[in-house]
């Protein structure tokens, strides 16, 4: 037996007790005696009892024992209780005498069967478990997580794990490495489940969003445990769609079913598998959902009007709604453009899109999903005057050709008016058209800049494009002012062009005003013709002459460009560079190559017809293209743009330039391929959700779609079940924007949550509707590939073992583990403190004559003692009173003698009796009787003698008492 402190840091506190004790005993002055010792070891004590307590002091007795805790999973994929039964009982029959051994039930929960004891199945001839626990699931980490705490309340030991290893919640890893830590071993022994003929349903996958009118297809995982023939059927909304005979093989089997999306809104999808002699009914049934939109609506903006007519028979074939439109028909609102799925520029300029919708069409693509596909033709890609636009951004090629093309040599002269009515947005916008056709021109081409007001001015004097930033420096310093001056300056650029060494040579003059005066124009053009040179014309607003910019341009074979929206001015710069090469349409009749076709490669296993011209591109880095031309220019090509997707045809769709593929069978449902691929891929509402099971509980998660959405504190969720029933949870804000809520959920199946504000009523007002799906249990899953891996690592982890199904005897063959048996005196010990608390309370405080009633307990016992002191103190005080009376007489005798007494009178006197009476107490002098005269008168003088002698012996004996 010993002691053990588990807060010895608490003994320290005897120091300043030991002088409290002495200071007790120096200054206690009130209490004397008896009183201050009793008061002063009973404070002692007192203290000393709740030093004990702070310190934990405990009293133990080690002994060596083994102890071992059997953690049973009886989870439904196991089905091996009585296996599991008879297993312990053997391993408990060749444990020893003095081992311990207890049982623990494991599903989702933890209950013991049985506590650490000796005697586990005394009297017993069969062992069945009855401890009620969840068995939908596997959690092994509460059982570890229970055997280890009555291990732990024993002193430790060790626990064996019977288990198939199929966890499906909690985290028994996590819970391995907490045993380690306490040095707690756990040995494992492999159950296999029993083998029954199963078969399940282990996915049901469908798109969550749908468009009216979509196909779509129901994948469908099946995992059998054997061959056979087996019957699939599908339900919509608990309508039969369709009853299909399958062979499943053993193991897992794929199928995919078509279908089509004909209503509009939530629709709850379930699959059922139905094989002759399946043993196991809970997983036959997978759910899923989807939610159906309305007809998928989309845009197409043609650069000519009825040029379309291809496209539209196409989607009006797969039930596809659109609307076709002309590009100054595009809305200045981005809600307009985030209402369409997707949109389509077939053949559009640059330079007829304003700077608003042009942005607002990327911004639908990037944060709202919605899809677009830019068709090719002579107005479109670099032709259109795309480059470094937003559009540009959102297509999956370049514009500019990156170096793959041989152009010819350039000479360009950039004439803008710059006259006070080009003040404000005008003329910022000319200098960033001017800007961006430097960057579009090559390092070999020639650039001048001829700035005019009532007089014509160099900013940049005709010079090839070595240092591109002196040249965009000396642009950004244009500055409004003066009156318009047209032919001088018209004059000043062809004598600037004339003196260039290019190939081609064009002049671009962009105004907004009327010249001061008026000249012969004509003989400049003429001009300009005779050395081979173009001229293009831009009028900005309705107060320029327009008469007079298109006349120049048709003199001088160039063309002629009208705005109101100054925000166009850099795409028709861009274009008219562009223009100036005709490399950009690649015209040669070629068959396309196959590239990263991905899901549209089953449209070309017949192969594809012939292109005959293309607009040449340039691929980007992750761009996925699809069809390649001879050159190596993208014809086809694809890629993800922020939220959305889109997709670049290079050649057009009306004919010119792709006769055989427009009379191509295929060309329609291709062609709707590629839109569809292009529609969004998320489902464009407020929220969305998500769900997390454990165990039976599912923890719900909504996220808020809105930018900028802070936490609602007045959130909530009503959740109705495929049976109708309806709960309303109120979700608790986590984060901006973020909600959680807890569903404790019993049955299978796809739930409805309508997400918005709670009424009085209890409903749900101006609601977002969303769905999400509860599974079946994965317990009845048949796959169990992780189970072995799993109970090996935690052997591995804990240092245990693993023990075989075969030998049970190994449960209890390990070294026995000192242990200490621990008592709790602590309730004792503050009893006790308490105790002596009154008693010193008592001492101290009551004034009580303790010796007078130590003398009251005493009386009653020294009663008795004292009769029987008292009796033998008279027997001896007689038998000294009769010694005194023999030694006179013989002192009389002798007297007698002495004077001659008669014998007779010796004789009679000896003869006669001695009364019975004490002797007369001794002065401590002998007294020598006179000389007594024979007679009469000598008998009565002795009598009197003795009759003296008999009161002083009284007297004295009276005294004594």
């Amino acid at each position: 037996m010993g002691f053990q402190a588990n807060n010895p840091w608490a003994l320290l506190l005897i120091l300043p007790l030991l002088i409290y004790v002495w200071w007790m005993s120096r200054m206690t002055l009130r209490l004397r005696g008896g009183r201050k010792l009793i008061s002063i070891v009973t404070r002692t004590t007192i203290l000393l009892l709740l030093i004990a307590i702070m310190a934990n002091i405990q009293p133990f007795i080690e002994r060596e024992q083994r102890k071992v805790v059997f953690v049973a999973d009886r989870s439904a994929s196991m089905r091996a209780d009585t296996r599991m039964g008879e297993w312990i009982k053997e391993a408990w029959a060749s444990k020893e005498q003095e081992d311990f051994g207890g049982i623990v039930s494991s599903g989702l929960n933890a209950a013991v069967e049985r506590s650490l004891t000796q005697h586990l199945f005394e009297n017993e001839q069969s062992f069945s478990f009855r401890a009620n626990i969840n068995q939908q699931y596997t959690d092994l980490s509460q059982g570890l997580q229970l055997a280890a705490a009555m291990l732990q309340k024993d002193g430790g030991g060790r626990i064996v794990l019977l288990s198939d290893g199929s966890e499906n919640a909690g985290d028994a890893r996590r819970q391995a490495r907490l045993l380690k830590n306490a040095g707690i071993a756990v040995d494992v022994v492999q159950m296999e489940s029993e083998v029954v003929k199963d078969a399940s349903i282990e996915e049901l996958n469908v798109p969550a969003s749908l468009k009216q009118g979509e196909t779509f297809s129901f994948e469908i995982v099946v995992n059998s445990t054997a061959a056979g023939p087996a019957q699939l059927r599908l339900y919509a909304d608990n309508a039969e769609l369709s009853v299909s005979d399958i062979q499943l093989e053993k193991g897992e089997n794929r199928f995919a079913l078509q279908s089509l999306a004909a209503e509009p809104g939530f629709h709850r999808f379930r699959a059922e598998i139905f094989v002759s002699g399946d043993e196991q009914q809970a997983n036959n049934t997978a759910h899923a959902f989807s939610r159906v939109n309305g007809p998928p609506a989309v845009l197409i903006v043609e650069g000519v009007r009825g040029s379309s007519a291809n496209i539209e028979a196409a989607l009006q074939a797969s039930l596809i709604r659109f609307e076709t439109i002309i590009p100054e028909q595009l809305s200045v609102e981005l809600t307009e453009y985030a209402a369409y799925d997707s949109i389509i520029l077939n053949n559009v300029s640059a330079t007829r899109i304003a700077e608003k919708p042009m942005q607002w069409m990327a911004k639908a693509v990037s944060d709202y999903g919605v899809g677009l596909m830019m068709l090719g033709g002579d107005e479109s890609f670099g032709l259109g005057g795309y480059f470094k636009t937003p559009i540009e951004r959102a297509l999956p090629v370049h514009m500019d050709l990156q170096g793959k093309k041989q152009i010819p040599s350039l000479g360009l002269v950039l004439v803008i008016d710059r006259s006070g009515s080009m003040s404000g947005g005008k003329l910022e916008l000319a200098k960033e058209a001017a800007m961006r056709t430097i960057e579009l021109l090559r390092d070999t081409d020639t650039v001048g800049v001829v700035a005019f007001d009532s007089s014509p001015w160099w900013v940049v004097e005709p010079t090839q494009l070595k240092d591109r930033e002196a040249i965009l420096t000396k642009i950004k310093g244009i500055q409004p002012e003066g009156g318009t001056e047209i032919f001088t300056a018209l004059r000043a650029g062809y004598e600037g062009l004339k003196e260039l060494d290019a190939q081609r040579k064009h002049m671009i003059m962009l105004t907004d005003g009327q010249s001061s005066t008026t000249a012969n124009y004509k003989a400049v053009t003429d001009a300009m013709n005779e050395e081979n040179m173009t001229l293009s014309t831009v009028a900005v607003g309705d107060g320029a002459d327009q008469q007079l910019l298109k006349r120049l341009a048709d003199d001088a074979k160039g063309r002629y460009y009208f705005t109101k929206d100054q925000s166009t001015l850099p795409a028709i710069f861009s274009r008219e560079t562009v223009m100036m090469s005709r490399t950009y349409i690649v015209e040669q009749t070629f068959t396309p190559s196959i590239g990263q076709a991905g899901d549209w490669s089953s449209h070309w296993r017949n192969g594809l017809p012939a292109i005959n011209a293309y607009i040449a591109t340039s691929p980007k880095e992750t761009a996925e293209i699809a069809l390649w031309t001879p050159d190596g220019d993208p014809l086809l090509a694809r890629w993800p743009y922020g939220s959305g997707r889109t997709v670049a045809w290079t050649s057009d769709l009306m004919g010119k330039w792709s006769s055989q593929w427009v009379q191509w069978p295929e060309l329609p449902s291709v062609f709707v391929d590629w839109v569809k691929w292009t529609f969004p891929q998320f489902e464009r509402a407020p929220y969305s959700i998500s769900t997390q099971m454990t165990g039976n509980e599912a923890k719900l998660s909504v996220r808020s779609l809105a930018e900028g959405d802070i936490a609602d504190s007045g959130l909530s969720a009503g959740i109705q079940d495929q049976e109708g029933n309806h709960e309303i949870k109120r979700l608790m804000p986590v984060a901006p924007g973020e909600y959680e809520a807890k569903l404790n959920v019993s049955e299978p199946g796809v739930y409805l949550a309508q997400i918005g504000q709670k009424s009085d009523d209890s409903s749900i007002q101006n609601g977002s509707t969303a769905g999400f799906v509860i599974p079946y249990s994965p317990e009845y899953r048949i796959a169990n590939e992780d189970g072995p891996a799993l109970l090996e690592q935690i052997a591995a982890t804990t240092g245990g073992r693993i023990i075989d199904l075969s030998e049970p005897e190994q449960a209890y063959q390990f070294n026995p583990l000192p242990s200490k048996q621990i008592y709790d005196w602590t309730r004792s010990l503050l009893i006790s403190a308490l105790l002596l608390w009154l008693l010193d309370i008592a001492v101290r405080r009551l004034s009580i004559p303790w010796e007078r009633m130590i003398s009251l307990i005493k009386r009653p016992f020294h009663a008795k003692t004292y009769s029987v002191l008292k009796e033998t103190k008279m027997t001896s005080e007689r038998s000294a009173s009769y010694s005194a009376l023999s030694r006179l007489k013989e002192r009389k005798t002798e007297a007698n003698r002495f004077y001659g007494s008669s014998v007779s009178n010796q004789n009679s006197t000896e003869s006669r009796p001695v009364p019975r009476s004490e002797p007369a107490p001794s002065t401590g002098k002998e007294v020598i009787p006179e000389k007594s005269v024979k007679g009469p008168s000598a008998v009565t003088s002795e009598a009197a003698k003795d009759a003296t002698i008999n009161r002083l012996l009284a007297a004295k004996n009276k005294n004594r008492r």
